[in-house]
């Protein structure tokens, strides 16, 4: 109990300090404005070509909701994989790594702590534009049922990136692992096109991989939320934190006993 006290108390003073800043926090958020116009814009042209009001099981204001919740979470995190990169460059982590808590859960708190009011923000803005846009979402408790599926997609993230993040101790520099990421992300993850969209074989591919159950399946569930599709989503969340626990537990072990620290 007391080791739990002790993450929830840096969780909390994550949570605070980051609003320590609000006219940061506010402008990182005005981001997702342009992008919400941009896709509008785009989709709209799209539906009208097809000739048809559905494509996909989803409708341009379906698209236009799963896109404001799928940038949203993508916008929400911290660059976690960045910060232990810097850390690792100028030394800091061996004072870091000396502290009296556990390195990976010490991270998972203070990212939860950051992430919760970037998200609350981008949520906020990019809702105002789309509700503007196309008018309410069709099922607005969907975004209730979506919520663990949307903290099943926080860890998955932690996960990855943190893995990214251990790859400094060997590497120092993780920009191109950081790159590729993104690119599997945007492509395979469902944070530009919902993966409905792609054909059959495709979409087989990319559900079967954590990259949409961190993007398109919590934006999915938030627009059409059902009992099946929220089994489905929370069981591959599930079994992909499970794998990639095991593997960043490992992917730390290892990476302490080849970290060499700059600055002797």
């Amino acid at each position: 109990m007391n080791s739990i006290r002790k993450y929830w108390s840096i969780f909390q003073i994550t949570l605070i300090n980051s609003l320590a800043y609000p006219g940061e926090l506010i402008g990182r958020s005005l981001m997702i404005v342009p992008f919400m116009w941009v896709f509008y814009q785009l989709w709209k042209i799209t539906f009208a070509a097809s000739g048809t009001e559905v494509i996909g099981g989803l409708t341009l204001r379906d698209t236009l909701w799963y896109l404001m919740l799928a940038e949203t979470i993508e916008l929400g995190r911290p660059p976690l994989a960045r910060t232990i990169s810097e850390n690792v460059k100028d030394g800091s982590i061996a004072y870091i790594l000396n502290k009296p808590y556990d390195f990976m859960l010490y991270q998972f708190s203070t990212t939860m702590g950051e992430t919760i009011f970037r998200t609350l923000m981008n949520a906020l803005f990019g809702g105002i534009v789309v509700w503007w846009l196309v008018g309410a979402p069709n099922q607005p408790a969907g975004l209730i049922v979506a919520l663990p599926a949307i903290l099943g997609a926080w860890t998955l993230h932690f996960c990855v990136m943190a893995m990214i993040g251990l790859s400094a101790f060997t590497f120092e520099d993780v920009s191109a692992f950081m790159w590729i990421y993104q690119k599997f992300a945007f492509l395979l993850g469902g944070l530009l096109i919902p993966l409905d969209f792609y054909p059959q074989w495709i979409q087989s591919i990319a559900k079967s991989l954590p990259f949409s159950s961190m993007i398109y399946g919590p934006a999915r569930l938030f627009v059409t939320p059902s009992l099946e599709i929220f089994v489905n989503v929370m069981a591959y969340q599930i079994v992909w934190i499970a794998v990639l626990g095991v593997l960043l537990t490992l992917a730390y072990r290892r990476g302490i006993a080849q970290l060499t620290v700059n600055g002797g």
